[in-house]
C-alpha cells in the first residue's frame, strides 16, 4: 500500500529518499513526506498531493543530513491532508515515525495518551506510535520501539528515527512488507525492491514479527522478543520494471496474489469478538436499522457485481427489501427512494461519475447514503453520510481483482453490523460467520497455491470465441463478474446468466465444444443448477465447474472442475471468484493481449 524509504550513509539523504519514493509511485498515494536527522534534530517536510509538491518544498527549504526516512501515504485513517501526511512525531519532534498498515487499537491508545496529557495533532492511527515510543524511551530507541509495538495491535510496517540516536534507524514488520538494501558504507530500507535498485541489488527481506536496526555499515535482525535472526541476503536480478511488479509478469497477477493480505486488512480491527462487528465511519444506530424498510445498492461494472452479492445478503440475512441498480440506470428512472431508505453506493475510486450522480439524487430525496470505497478522501466518501473503506490498497491493473474481493467482504461486515442492530441473526449463526470470515485470507491463499489446473484449462479455451457463465443466487453474481473478467482482458465474447434462464433463449447458441462455466457452491439450489448444467451438456457443451473441494458429485457432470475450499455459502463468492480471475488472466496471456491496459478501457470512469 503506502511507500516507505529509509537511508543512512554518507550521502545527502533527502534526494535519495525522494528518488526512492518516486520509484514507488506505482503503488498509489495521496501525500508524501520526509524526515532528515542533522545536528541533533530531526526536521520534517510533508504535504498532501503528489511528490512534485514535496520536491518544491524541499527546494525552498532544503534538508541537510545523511540519515532520513520518507513515506508516501495511502490513507486509511484520516483525510489526505498536510497534517495527516507522514512522518509523524511526538510533541517534542525528537521521535519520528512512518508507518504502513493499520493499528487496530489506536482509538483506546489515543484516549489513554490524551488522558496522560499528550496532545495529538492528526487524525491518523500512526501518530500514537510516536507518542508511545516517546513514553517508553529510556535512552535506547530499539528497546523503546520494542516496548511500544508490544502495546499496539494490528498489521503494519513501522520505521523510527530518533534525534537522540541519529546513527540508527529502527524498523518493525508485522505483515506489511519491508526490504533492507546493502550499499557500500550505507544502508537502505524500503517497502518494495524497486526503490533500492539504483543503489544496490543485494537485499534482505524482513519477515513478520522481526525488528531491524540499520547503521551505516550493518543491519541487525532480531525477533520482537530480542532473539537474533540470521538470514542470507538475496541478489536481485530483476529489471526495475519487473521489480515494480514484485517479479510478476503483470500487475493484474500480482494483485490477484495480494488478495489474502488485502482481505486481512479489510477485516483488521473490525471483528470485535466472536459475535460482533465494529465499523469505523459507519454511524448507523439501532433505531435506524430496525426501522429500515428498503435498501438500494448502486454501482457500475465490477462494483455492481459486488453489489449483487450485497443484495442477496441483505435480503437473506436482514429480511429487508433490497434493489441493486446500475448507477446510470437508477439516476434516470425516477426511483421511489424515500427518507429512511439506505443507499449503498459502491465505487473503488470513489470518483465514478454515474455512481456519484445516483448517490446525490438519492440523498436529495432524503435517503441515507453509505459509501463503500477504497479511497479515503474521495468525492463519494466526502459526500456520503457513512463510509466503509475496503482497504484494498492501490490497484494498478484496469481489471479489478482485490478491490472486488474486499468490496464483498465489506458488505458482509455491513450485513453483520446491521443484523446485530436489528436482532436479525442468532448469536450462534453470527459466530459461525465471523469464524469463517477470519479464515477467508487463508482459503484464498489455498486457491492461489494450486494454479496449474487453471493454467491448463486456459490453454484449452484460449482459441474459443464464445464462453458462457451460469449460476444461481450468489453463484450467479460470481458468474457475472467471472464473465466480465474474461471479456475485458481476453476479448472473448462472454455472457453470464442465471442457470434457469438458459432455456429461455440462450440455449440456442450452445453448440458442441462451447465452454460453459458453471459456479456451484449454493447448496439450497445445487440440484437446480445441476439441471441447467445437464441442459448444456446435452447440447455438447464443454462444462467447466467451480465447486467446493469436498463436492463428491460434480465430477459426474462436468468435464473440468476447479476446486475451492469449503466455506460458509454466504462467503463463497470470495473463494469461487479467484479461479475465474486466474482463468481470465491466463486466457488473455495465451492470446497475447495487454493484460494490465486492455483496449478501450480505463481504471476509473469519471465521465458519463
Amino acid at each position: 500500500m503506502c511507500g516507505i524509504m529509509g537511508y543512512i550513509g554518507d550521502r545527502p539523504a533527502a534526494p535519495i529518499l525522494l528518488d526512492g519514493l518516486a520509484r514507488l509511485e506505482y503503488r498509489g498515494y495521496d501525500s508524501a513526506g520526509v524526515a532528515v536527522a542533522h545536528n541533533g534534530t530531526v526536521a520534517v517536510r510533508k504535504a498532501a498531493g503528489k511528490l512534485a509538491r514535496l520536491r518544491e518544498m524541499l527546494e525552498r527549504e532544503p534538508l541537510p543530513g545523511t540519515v532520513g526516512i520518507g513515506h508516501t501515504r495511502w490513507a486509511t485513517h484520516g483525510q489526505p491532508t498536510d497534517t495527516n501526511a507522514h512522518p509523524h512525531t511526538d510533541e517534542s519532534g525528537r521521535f519520528v515515525v512512518i508507518h504502513n498498515g493499520i493499528i487496530e487499537n489506536f482509538l483506546p491508545l489515543r484516549e489513554e495518551l490524551a488522558a496522560r496529557g499528550h496532545r495529538l495533532r492528526s487524525d491518523t492511527d500512526t501518530e500514537v506510535l510516536a507518542h508511545l515510543i516517546e513514553e517508553e524511551y529510556r535512552g535506547d530507541i530499539v528497546e523503546a520501539t520494542r516496548r511500544a509495538v508490544s502495546r499496539a495491535a494490528g498489521a503494519y510496517a513501522l520505521v523510527v528515527l530518533c534525534a537522540h540516536e541519529p546513527g540508527r534507524i529502527v524498523a518493525v514488520r508485522m505483515i506489511s512488507p519491508l526490504v533492507v538494501g546493502f550499499g557500500e558504507g550505507e544502508m537502505l530500507l524500503a517497502s518494495d525492491i524497486p526503490a533500492l535498485l539504483p543503489h544496490t541489488r543485494d537485499v534482505l527481506v524482513v519477515e513478520d514479527g522481526e525488528l531491524v536496526v540499520l547503521t551505516r555499515d550493518a543491519v541487525r535482525v532480531e525477533t520482537l522478543e530480542g532473539r537474533p535472526v540470521a538470514r542470507q541476503r538475496l541478489h536481485v536480478t530483476w529489471t526495475a520494471e519487473q521489480a515494480e511488479r514484485g517479479g510478476f509478469p503483470h500487475f493484474m497477477l500480482k494483485e490477484i496474489y495480494e488478495q489474502p493480505r488485502a482481505l486481512q486488512e479489510t477485516l483488521m480491527g473490525r471483528l470485535d469478538g466472536p459475535d460482533s462487528v465494529t465499523l469505523e465511519g459507519v454511524h448507523l444506530d439501532a433505531a435506524f436499522a430496525r426501522s429500515l424498510e428498503k435498501v438500494w445498492i448502486t454501482a457500475c461494472g465490477t462494483a455492481y457485481h459486488a453489489g449483487l452479492v450485497g443484495r442477496y445478503l441483505f435480503e437473506r440475512v436482514l429480511r429487508v427489501a433490497t434493489e441493486a441498480d446500475y448507477a446510470h440506470e437508477l439516476r434516470y428512472r425516477d426511483p421511489l427512494v424515500e427518507p429512511g431508505h439506505l443507499v449503498v453506493a459502491i465505487s473503488q475510486s470513489g470518483e465514478t461519475a454515474d455512481t456519484l450522480a445516483a448517490a446525490r439524487l438519492c440523498r436529495s430525496r432524503g435517503a441515507r447514503v453509505l459509501a463503500v470505497t477504497n479511497v479515503v478522501g474521495s468525492t463519494l466518501s466526502r459526500e456520503a453520510d457513512d463510509v466503509l473503506y475496503t482497504r484494498a490498497g492501490p490497484e494498478i491493473a484496469v481489471a479489478s481483482t482485490k478491490a472486488y474481493l474486499t468490496m464483498l467482504v465489506g458488505q458482509v461486515l455491513l450485513t453483520l453490523h446491521l443484523a446485530r442492530l436489528r436482532g436479525a441473526l442468532a448469536a450462534e449463526a453470527t459466530r459461525h460467520l465471523v469464524e469463517e470470515l477470519t479464515l477467508l485470507p487463508r482459503k484464498v491463499q489455498e486457491v492461489l497455491n494450486h494454479p496449474a489446473p487453471v493454467e491448463a484449462l486456459a490453454r484449452e479455451i484460449a482459441c474459443c470465441e464464445h464462453v458462457y457463465f451460469i449460476g444461481r443466487g450468489l453463484d450467479y453474481a460470481v458468474a457475472m463478474e467471472g464473465s466480465l473478467k474474461l471479456k475485458e482482458i481476453s476479448y472473448i465474447h462472454s455472457e453470464a446468466m442465471p442457470a434457469g434462464e438458459l432455456k429461455h433463449g440462450t440455449l440456442a447458441l450452445v453448440t458442441p465444444g462451447t465452454p460453459v462455466v458453471v459456479v456451484l457452491t449454493q447448496r439450497h439450489v445445487y440440484e437446480k443448477t445441476i439441471s441447467g448444467l445437464q441442459e448444456v451438456k446435452a447440447r455438447g457443451a464443454r462444462v467447466i465447474a467451480v465447486a467446493y473441494e469436498d463436492d463428491p458429485e460434480i465430477e459426474k457432470h462436468a468435464d473440468r472442475v476447479l476446486r475451492v475450499p469449503r466455506t460458509h455459502d454466504f462467503l463463497s463468492p470470495v473463494v469461487s471468484m479467484v479461479p475465474l480471475q486466474l482463468l481470465a488472466y491466463w486466457v488473455a496471456r495465451e492470446r497475447g493481449h495487454d493484460i494490465d491496459q486492455p483496449r478501450n478501457l480505463a481504471k476509473s470512469v469519471t465521465v458519463e
